[in-house]
């Protein structure tokens, strides 16, 4: 499962045809495969038939929608980093208090962990395959948004440099994005909702004292 590209795009208030509806349904479906099939077998082992065959098309059908396969995985990392990039930009402009705001932030990146820990494993693993202007612009995307962490933490730690903050951030990232990953998948092997119920009450409250922590002196 993972955040759609309806849930990481602006809402758009424009009456839209069926065959629109029909078409950017179908835009979705091959996403959600070629997410699939990216983080089970990595990018460059993946064909657009493949791809086309999850969702009962052909890979040349897949030319209606997207450029290539590279295309493809430009817009599946770029469209979730700008999601986490626009709901973090609102959290810093809605909540005043960084510890308010730091809890809400946490709070998104478990949810985007636990929802689309496919789009974070073909990150980690594919960013570097994407076409290169788009990955400058995925990149530019990501240090933006944790800027918005590192900009929270400053009065939370402000004795650390930038820099210092800068490790923390990566290293709840790590917390988050690793564990959830790792345990979701426990989760739907095992058919329950109760452990991921569990993850989302545990992550959160596990990378708050992570946030609080300082070294000794």
């Amino acid at each position: 499962m993972y955040l759609s590209s309806a849930e990481m795009k602006t809402s758009d208030s424009r009456v839209k045809t069926q065959r629109q509806l029909e078409k950017e349904k179908r835009r979705e479906q091959l996403l959600a495969a070629a997410g699939r099939l990216f983080a089970e077998r990595g990018f460059a082992a993946v064909s657009l038939d493949e791809i086309g065959a999850e969702v009962g098309v052909t890979g040349q059908a897949i030319y209606r929608h997207f450029d290539s396969k590279q295309d493809m995985l430009g817009v599946l990392i770029g469209q979730a980093s700008s999601y986490l990039l626009r709901t973090g930009k609102e959290l810093e402009s809605k909540y005043s208090d960084a510890v308010e705001r730091l809890q809400h932030l946490v709070e998104l990146q478990t949810e985007f962990a636990l929802s689309s820990s496919d789009i974070i494993r073909v990150q980690d693993r594919d960013l570097a395959a994407v076409e290169e202007r788009k990955q400058r612009e995925i990149r530019r995307t990501q240090r933006e948004y944790i800027d918005i962490w590192v900009r929270a933490m400053q009065d939370v730690h402000p004795q650390e440099t930038d820099d210092q903050r800068l490790v923390r951030a990566h290293a709840l990232f790590g917390l988050i994005n690793s564990t959830g990953h790792s345990f979701r998948g426990m989760a739907k092997r095992k058919q329950t909702g109760s452990f991921l119920a569990y993850l989302k009450r545990m992550l959160p409250q596990m990378a708050m004292e992570a946030i609080h922590a300082a070294p000794e002196e």
